[in-house]
């Protein structure tokens, strides 16, 4: 089963890597850096405060990222049920933020998996792919030194109407994530941007907001449709906090909910 994932991951890395270097998207010496994170200082204490109000449980799902994990707060809890979730999204960040903060609001509460939503801000940015791909590795091994069984989803770039520009650079920067994850059966490389697209190959118009960048509902049941059984068939056996079983209801509105979308059908790589 592990070679079958790997030749995927092979396949969508070597479908991705169609230019010959990926810095020339830039220009040569013309690399933008990263931004210094304590931007996000008061974002990060709002964090602590309500930690110290109501401590997070040990052991459970840290889902960190930009503002597209942050605009999913409202409904992730109900829609990875019955996953035990920590939501730690704050809007506007960048890999190297997530970097930066993983002390405080990952580390911290000792999780037994992290899901990831980086890369988008940093393309914006002018951050290279391979860049963004050495910072996640930072990432990464910044976890395992101190969670060495810690697993860890990343949720792929998305596509969207007002970054479409950036698409190609974006690609790139998740073949090079893929290829990463490849290496370590601690990683997996979720596909969210393949059921964002329509059938010409476009972000789909119905799953974006007026601002043509961040979703709406229908946006985040792609993503829930994608990253849900993937989660439940490797997280939920670790879960202390689930359920006896879910409720009859719960189950007819889960099942409901996933026929929602279409285009979502799971496809990762680990």
């Amino acid at each position: 089963m592990r070679t079958v994932i790997l030749t995927a991951c092979m396949v969508f890395a070597l479908t991705y890597m169609s230019k010959p270097c990926f810095a020339h998207d830039f220009g040569l010496g013309n690399e933008k850096k990263y931004a210094p994170p304590g931007r996000f200082e008061r974002d990060i204490k709002h964090f602590e405060a309500s930690d110290k109000k109501q401590p997070p449980p040990k052991d459970a799902i840290v889902c960190i990222g930009s503002s597209s994990m942050r605009g999913w707060h409202g409904t992730i809890h109900t829609d990875l049920a019955p996953l035990t979730l920590i939501p730690r999204g704050f809007g506007g960040s960048n890999m190297n933020d997530a970097l930066h903060y993983a002390d405080r609001i990952v580390l911290s509460y000792k999780p037994r998996a992290i899901v990831i939503y980086e890369g988008d801000n940093d393309v914006a940015q002018g951050i290279s792919p391979e860049k963004i791909s050495d910072t996640f590795r930072k990432f990464v091994n910044k976890v395992h030194k101190q969670l060495p069984q810690c697993r860890i989803y990343f949720l792929s770039i998305k596509p969207s109407i007002k970054r479409w520009h950036l698409w190609s650079n974006m690609k790139d920067a998740n073949s090079l994530i893929a290829a990463e994850c490849a290496k370590d059966n601690r990683l997996t490389f979720v596909d969210v941007a393949s059921g964002m697209l329509n059938s010409e190959g476009n972000p789909r118009k119905n799953i974006f907001k007026k601002d043509n960048l961040h979703m709406t509902r229908d946006g985040y049941l792609i993503w829930r449709n994608t990253l849900k059984p993937i989660l439940m068939k490797s997280e939920l056996q670790y879960d202390k906090q689930k359920p006896a079983k879910l409720t009859e209801a719960k189950e007819q509105t889960s099942n409901k909910d996933l026929k929602e979308t279409d285009k979502s059908a799971p496809y990762f790589r680990r």
